[in-house]
């Protein structure tokens, strides 16, 4: 199984914190968030093959990393030259991944208990799996609808009326899901804010495929700003 995550913003709500670093490289307890995660898809995932997208202080990353042969996987990286949006940066990946379900997950989401990428992998069916979590402020990220079987049927972004959002889960940034995800990626258009979505990706495919929602247990933690940084490592 291979794993693509995405690292290649900046993460300018960390202020001063990201300028000589990308945010995937700030350290939680020792260690890069990013290495955390890659850590976690290998031993509870089985992940051995893994693409980093990088950008913003690209060489940082490549420099810690490189092959990857220190942590035992292999490593390739993909650079997104413009920052235009996570909807188009997974596309620089496409010829890495063949027809298998793969891994995808923002290089700044740290799970609690890393068991939950396995679990991810046996739930898997149908077109694929968004990891969710409940009791999250839905107006920052991703508002995501499941009908009584699990599938879902809605996904809107930082929803900023409650009634909108009401019954929703909150869209944590981690996926196991087909390859047909880039068949919508190709086709995105620009959103509101200049940018192409991932989340509208995702949307367009729920509506022309099976996508399920796949609750994680335990904490999972979008490192979004140097508060949250903080209440990690104290």
């Amino acid at each position: 199984m291979k794993a693509i995550i995405l690292a290649a913003g900046k993460g300018t709500r960390m202020g001063s914190l990201t300028h000589d670093l990308p945010k995937p490289m700030l350290m939680v307890k020792g260690k890069p968030i990013l290495e955390w995660i890659i850590r976690g898809l290998y031993q509870e995932a089985k992940v051995e093959h893994f693409c980093i997208v990088v950008g913003y202080k690209a060489e940082k990353i490549l420099e810690y990393f490189k092959d990857g042969q220190f942590l035992g996987i292999k490593i390739d990286y993909r650079f997104q030259k413009k920052q235009d949006g996570t909807g188009k940066a997974l596309l620089v990946a496409k010829d890495l991944i063949s027809n298998e379900p793969f891994f995808l997950s923002y290089g700044d989401i740290l799970l609690g208990d890393c068991r939950e990428y396995g679990r991810m992998v046996h739930a898997y069916k149908g077109d694929g799996l968004v990891g969710l979590t409940d009791g999250n402020d839905l107006s920052k990220g991703g508002a995501v609808f499941i009908g009584s079987d699990g599938q879902i049927i809605d996904i809107i972004e930082k929803p900023q009326d409650p009634a909108l959002s009401k019954g929703a889960f909150y869209n944590a940034g981690i996926y196991l899901i087909s390859p047909k995800i880039f068949d919508f990626m190709e086709n995105l258009c620009l959103s509101p804010r200049g940018e192409y979505e991932l989340t509208d990706a995702l949307r367009m495919f729920s509506r022309h495929g099976k996508l399920y929602g796949f609750l994680i247990a335990g904490s999972c933690v979008d490192v979004r700003d140097p508060q949250t940084l903080g209440s990690l490592n104290s």
